[in-house]
């Protein structure tokens, strides 16, 4: 062993006393323990084991690739024993480490028992010691493994580094590679021992802290804790290609309590039912990587394509939320929409598929300057400086205001427009961006419920919409309204131009040209104003994720709230139902009805 690393047994001793305790006082105290007595070149290595990985998420390392089988396999080759013999001890023991623990220990006792074996065997010399950096390399090529032979390389690898090992590091490399560490470690604990061991004060947590928050990799933190001291850490500032760990949101659903909670006065902007992506531009060359820090940048080569086009500056780091649209009406679609991108083949037929939109939020850096530490205005104005904005590349939606109804009308109209709530920022001197924390400089407004809706409705089409795309210079989306029978009049519900066939498309105008009128029809009820209008003769069956409220309908509009009125968020059609009169579609009251069914459905499941 060379005196720049450490022997492997130190680690395996202690994860066994990391998991004999509780009290993260304990933890803390065992970790600084090690942390002392590792040399600053393999500290990185060591804060990677404790955290069961080979590196931070977002270097995409790959996965071992060693299941339960071939893991088998390699501990019956290691312990020269009959694979039955393993899988018989794994049904008796319940753990694969404990198994190649015991298997270990009867493999040494059988070396020690031999005859002739010599006093030099008989006191465990002879025998190279198994280092950190030789099990760390030898996972790291196991990972890497691929292609043709891949699989009888990793169990070559798996069960020589087995053989190699003392019964202790074999239980914990064992369970390193099924992932199953139970040393009840976190982040917030590794944090505290670096402190401890290397900083002597609370004030060293926070200066380490804040450098791992602006650069996600614990291990090269570490090092640079070790090697040049806390005082180093002052100097760490966002890195192009290095994720920041994101800033995290609290959540109230009072305007008025928000707005307080926020110095009385916020930007509010949508919240979109997307996948957040940290967007990193480097010259051409550009990284996403989602909330979780994973780099994501091959689900979403058409964002590449947006990022290079639309940020201005050569470097910068901006956060947005990437969301799926319908191209043609550019309507938000939800986001399990959005999860067909996780495919990691087809992906550029799943893009044509699920198109997407970027809306941006913030930015962290520009062109060497750390912004993280800037109010959120000054961050906006320097965001909004950098953007080149296009139809599916652009700013999120938002207002600024201190007054709660204002707020609330906006909450509903995100709703409306297929966002999952709003998002209320604070604005003050002190709103700076606070990486990887959660606290009351933003605050989530948004429905906490799922309500599915079951059954259908049907709907008056009263008024159309020119749409883009495919759908240039045709009617793309209906206006569609619910019957009021007390009134003789069509109150609207939605606007829906989803499911139709392109067939459907070519046959729109053909369908509404006998009922296209120059001006609102007088029996509808509209505060919308349509591209085109129509006489209320068209019925459509029509479904949609579930009712909610709206400023912008006018249907039962202040029965369940002042200013409020019901409509249905991601309506899709299904069919015309020429069968049905206008006065025979859904009624005003119906929808009211199954709007409250739907609260006291959510009542009784909270």
């Amino acid at each position: 062993m060379e005196s720049a690393d450490i022997p492997f047994s130190i680690i395996a001793e202690t994860f066994e006393s990391l998991e004999r305790v509780t009290a993260r006082t304990q933890l803390t105290v065992i970790l600084v323990k090690l942390f002392k007595r590792t040399p600053p070149s393999v500290i990185d290595k060591v804060v990677y084991l404790i955290q069961g990985k080979l590196g931070p998420d977002w270097k995409e390392i790959p996965e071992l690739g060693v299941g339960e089988k071939l893991l088998i396999t390699a501990i019956a080759m290691a312990y020269k024993v009959p694979e039955s013999k393993v899988e018989s001890l794994y049904k008796s023991l319940g753990d694969l480490g404990s198994v190649a623990e015991r298997l270990a220990r009867e493999a040494e006792a059988r070396k020690k028992s031999k005859k002739g074996a010599g006093l030099l065997a008989f006191m465990g010399g002879g025998e190279e010691e198994l280092t950190v950096s030789k099990v760390f390399n030898t996972l790291y090529r196991v990972a890497t493994a691929q292609g043709e032979g891949s699989r009888e390389l990793k169990i070559k690898l798996v069960s020589g580094l087995l053989s190699d090992a003392k019964p202790l590091e074999a239980k914990y490399i064992v369970r390193f590679i099924q992932g199953k560490l139970r040393l009840g470690v976190g982040d917030a604990t590794i944090l505290d021992a670096l402190a401890v061991a290397f900083g002597g004060s609370a004030q060293a947590r926070s200066i380490i802290e804040r450098a791992y928050n602006l650069q996600a990799d614990l291990g090269t933190i570490a090092r640079i804790v070790v090697e040049h001291g806390v005082d180093a850490l002052k100097d760490v500032k966002p890195k192009v290609g290095v994720p920041i760990r994101p800033m995290l949101a609290e959540r109230h659903n009072d305007p008025v309590e928000i707005l307080r909670k926020v110095g009385g006065k916020g930007l509010v902007e949508y919240k979109y039912d997307g996948e957040r992506g940290q967007i990193h531009k480097d010259g051409d060359r550009i990284y996403i990587f989602s909330r979780r820090l994973e780099n994501i940048t091959h689900m979403y080569p058409d964002v590449v394509d947006m990022a290079r086009r639309g940020i201005k500056a050569e470097k910068a780091i901006v956060e947005g939320e990437i969301v799926a649209i319908d191209p043609d009406t550019m309507e938000l679609k939800p986001f399990q929409e959005l999860m067909k991108r996780k495919r990691k083949h087809q992906i550029h037929k799943a893009m044509r598929e699920v198109p997407v939109a970027v809306f941006l939020f913030d930015a962290l850096y520009v062109d060497g300057e750390d912004l993280t530490l800037k109010p959120l205005p000054e961050r906006r104005k320097r965001l909004e400086s950098i953007i080149i904005p296009s139809e599916t590349w652009s700013i999120a939606t938002n207002i600024v205001t201190s007054d709660p109804d204002e707020l609330y009308k906006f909450f509903l109209k995100a709703i409306e427009e297929g966002a999952e709530g709003v998002m209320v920022k604070a604005i003050h001197e002190k709103s700076i961006y606070q990486a990887g924390a959660r606290g009351w400089l933003w605050i989530k407004f948004k429905r906490d419920y799922k309500s599915e809706m079951i059954d259908t409705v049907d709907l008056v089409a009263v008024g159309g919409f020119y749409g883009r795309g495919r759908r240039g210079g045709k009617i793309g989306t209906l206006l569609m309204a619910a019957y009021d029978p007390d009134t003789d009049t069509f109150k609207t519900v939605c606007k829906v131009g989803s499911g139709f066939t392109d067939e459907d498309l070519d046959r729109m105008e053909e369908i509404f040209k006998p009922y296209i009128i120059p001006h609102k029809h007088p029996r509808v009820d509209s505060a919308i104003e349509a591209d085109v209008w129509f006489v209320p003769a068209k019925v459509a069956e029509i479904i949609g994720a579930e009712l909610t409220l709206s400023p912008m309908h006018t249907c039962c509009l202040g029965a369940v709230r002042p200013g409020a009125g019901i409509s249905i968020r991601f309506p899709r059609f299904i069919r015309w139902r020429d069968d049905k009169k206008p006065e025979d579609a859904t009624t005003t009251k119906e929808l009211l009805e199954m709007y409250r069914r739907q609260l006291r459905k959510i009542e009784e499941q909270a």
